[in-house]
């Protein structure tokens, strides 16, 4: 009879750190030797210390939350890149299913490209954290109790010294309560929500059990973000990079929240912090550009795009962002080429469809912006913006009636924009209504003063 290796390896996300901790715990105190990325390994250790231990145990964990596969988009994600060697090499793979983990939730069932797409034809088991010792029974005599296959390799003696390291670090830790699970499972909630104001009260439940944790403090401040409060997000910012000094995403989010404050200079320190954290990190090359080319950098800004999409060629965004600095340069046809790309890639996002239209209207193809701004309306009926730009198109095609009709709407949904209010009295003087042209040029320069107050 096979012999049954009592050899662990648990893969998971930095977010999901108490569940790991306290899978470690249980599967330790009944004999198993667990490899477990307790403290973090440098990303030059990858290949020699996690890819090793993966080879030298017979049993893979794979720890699977609803936040857990976030970012396995990436070829380069650490947790992504786990699992497929988990794949290749044969291991015995148990996918534990925690915090309501869905296959069939579209976010999920997004991330599971490639290899990882196979991930679902394992026997997973759900693991709730009310009967955690109940399930932890099942994986060790159901899971764990069966002969492995394939062969297992030695891993190197560098290997070996930080698996022990690693586990007299977790040795030492206290033992993961129940309060701290139940911090994971408020967090949880947080990510599934859709709600920016159900995710700020996710959030802070968790932060009230767990006042060190620094995830929960970050995405509290992406919610804050999204709801409008700059201020509160940063305050959440804050906290998270002091809590975790060397987490890159933190800085880059702090970033684009000081960049919402008008505070450039502190956003471009903090995108250069990430980038000195994670150089392929490509979210953080791309928000620096952005940041670059509001500063005037136009050069520096293409420089950041360029990397930006080596790093991660399908973002879209980047190539539209790299689009608004091509056309800031004068370089037009490059531009129309990124529009093109990013529209390849996001072909429902209305605002790369309005900034395609803008150079196509540059380059003398109205019909063509014509078509591009109808397209952005009908992703997002209520953009302002594209109706006072297919107004513009209008009126330089000679239909000063529907570019009036577009202006008119334009106000409707932005009414504090001193431009829409200008466009309809050029419109309107066209027309030979100088009375109304007067009264909504007065009324542009009142929004301008107002806005310049």
């Amino acid at each position: 009879m096979e012999r049954v290796e009592r050899t662990v390896f648990i893969s998971y996300r930095r977010t999901n750190a108490p569940w790991a901790l306290a899978i470690y715990q249980n599967l330790t105190k009944h004999g198993f030797d667990v490899f477990y990325d307790f403290q973090g390994i440098g990303s030059g250790d990858f290949e020699r210390v996690i890819l090793g231990n993966i080879n030298a145990r017979a049993h893979f964990l794979v720890l699977l939350t609803p936040s857990a596969l976030e970012r396995c988009d990436s070829p380069d994600d650490w947790f992504r890149r786990e699992i497929e060697a988990a794949l290749r090499s044969r291991r015995n793979i148990v996918p534990l299913l925690l915090e309501g983990f869905d296959y069939n939730t579209p976010s999920i069932a997004n991330q599971l490209i490639g290899e990882l797409s196979v991930l679902k034809k394992y026997n997973a088991i759900r693991v709730p954290a009310d009967y955690f010792d109940e399930a932890m029974n099942r994986v060790r005599e159901r899971y764990l109790n069966i002969p492995l296959e394939a062969v297992l390799h030695p891993a190197s003696r560098h290997a070996e010294e930080v698996a022990r390291a690693q586990q007299a670090a977790a040795a030492d830790a206290p033992e993961v309560g129940e309060t701290a699970l139940s911090a994971q499972e408020w967090f949880e909630r947080g990510f599934n929500s859709k709600d920016a104001g159900e995710k700020m009260h996710y959030y802070s439940n968790a932060i009230r059990l767990k006042p060190d944790y620094g995830d929960a403090y970050n995405n509290r401040g992406n919610a804050r973000r999204a709801k409008g409060d700059i201020d509160g997000a940063l305050k959440d910012y804050d906290e998270a990079i002091r809590l975790q000094p060397d987490d890159h995403i933190k800085y880059n989010n702090r970033g684009i929240a000081r960049r919402a404050k008008g505070d450039i200079d502190g956003a471009l320190k903090d995108y250069d912090e990430a980038i000195r954290l994670k150089p392929d990190y490509g979210d953080a090359y791309n928000s620096r550009g952005n940041a670059r080319q509001e500063k005037g950098d136009i050069d520096g800004a293409l420089k950041d795009y360029d990397e930006a999409i080596r790093l991660k060629p399908d973002y879209g965004d980047t190539y539209n962002n790299r689009g608004i600095a091509r056309s800031a340069k004068g370089d037009i046809d490059g531009a129309l080429k990124d529009y093109d790309e990013a529209i390849r890639l996001q072909p429902d996002d209305h605002i790369k469809y309005n900034n395609r239209g803008l150079a196509r209207k540059a380059k003398g193809d109205i019909d063509g912006a014509l078509k591009d701004y109808d397209e952005a309306i009908r992703l997002k009926p209520d953009y302002g913006n594209a109706y006072n730009n297919r107004g513009i198109a209008r009126k330089a095609k000679g239909d000063i009636d529907g570019a009036l009709k577009d202006y008119d709407e334009a106000i409707r949904l932005q009414p504090d924009d001193h431009i829409n209010y200008n466009n309809r009295g050029l419109a309107r003087k066209a027309k030979g209504d100088i009375d109304g042209a007067s009264k909504d040029f007065e009324k542009a320069r009142h929004l301008e003063h107002q806005s310049s107050v």
